[in-house]
């Protein structure tokens, strides 16, 4: 049987390309996000995979999905959580009720989500946690305000996650992006932009993969990608 690898967060970008890719390395894709028709759509592209058309930051609807893809698949071997919720305006422009859903998608849905899927990894055999995040964990810019705060506590969560099941044979690792990824609203919004100023979603998933199958005696937890002309 294919070990089974769950991604939140299927979008046009690293997301389906995160499915891609671990559906290429053998292993049956579990798929969550809102649409569910974009989902179908790339179900039919990847042979087994399971679309789950889900709104992360409800708690009832995550739990719910992840037991729907228990009993259809059983534990995970992977998971990803790259759902992400944005909003860009100064702390006086944004709605408080924006953060606080920030929050929700990116920090509470993976509290739940790990709570989940941990112990259940650990009793068979181990496995990768995988969050998704960028450079807003590390600092709050100018306009993030609605963004930034959520993304920082994710990492720290992540980490403390980490610090916890790594010793019980948990791999938990924030991949960073430090970079504007190719889709095509991006390249829509920064239309006199270069090729080599976008990240490529595929890399994306390929340093995913990476992380993935990294050997016991060397895990990363904080991994950070940007294209080689990136200012940092």
């Amino acid at each position: 049987m294919n070990p089974l690898a769950i991604i939140t967060g299927v979008g046009p970008g690293a997301g389906a390309a995160l499915a891609r890719r671990f559906h290429q390395g053998g292993y049956r894709i579990a798929m969550l996000a809102r649409d569910g028709e974009r989902l179908a759509k790339l179900q039919a592209e990847l042979a087994g995979a399971i679309p789950v058309a889900c709104d992360v930051a409800d708690p009832a609807a995550l739990s719910s999905a992840l037991a729907r893809i228990e009993a259809e698949a059983g534990p995970p071997k992977v998971v990803i959580h790259n759902a992400v919720g944005g909003a860009f305006g100064s702390f006086q422009e944004i709605e408080p009720a924006v953060l606080e859903r920030n929050f929700q998608v990116n920090v509470m849905a993976l509290l739940h989500l790990a709570r989940s899927v941990a112990p259940k990894m650990v009793e068979n055999g181990g496995g990768a946690l995988i969050v998704t995040g960028n450079t807003s964990s590390l600092r709050g810019k100018a306009k993030f305000a609605g963004f930034a705060p959520t993304k920082a506590a994710q990492r720290i969560l992540a980490e403390s996650i980490a610090r916890e099941m790594g010793p019980q044979g948990l791999h938990v690792a924030y991949l960073m992006i430090d970079a504007v990824i190719d889709v095509p609203w991006t390249r829509e919004r920064y239309r006199d932009a270069a090729d080599d100023f976008f990240i490529r979603p595929a890399a994306i998933a390929d340093e995913a993969w990476h992380i993935a199958h990294q050997d016991r005696s060397a895990w990363s937890f904080l991994t950070e990608v940007r294209p080689f002309a990136e200012t940092w």
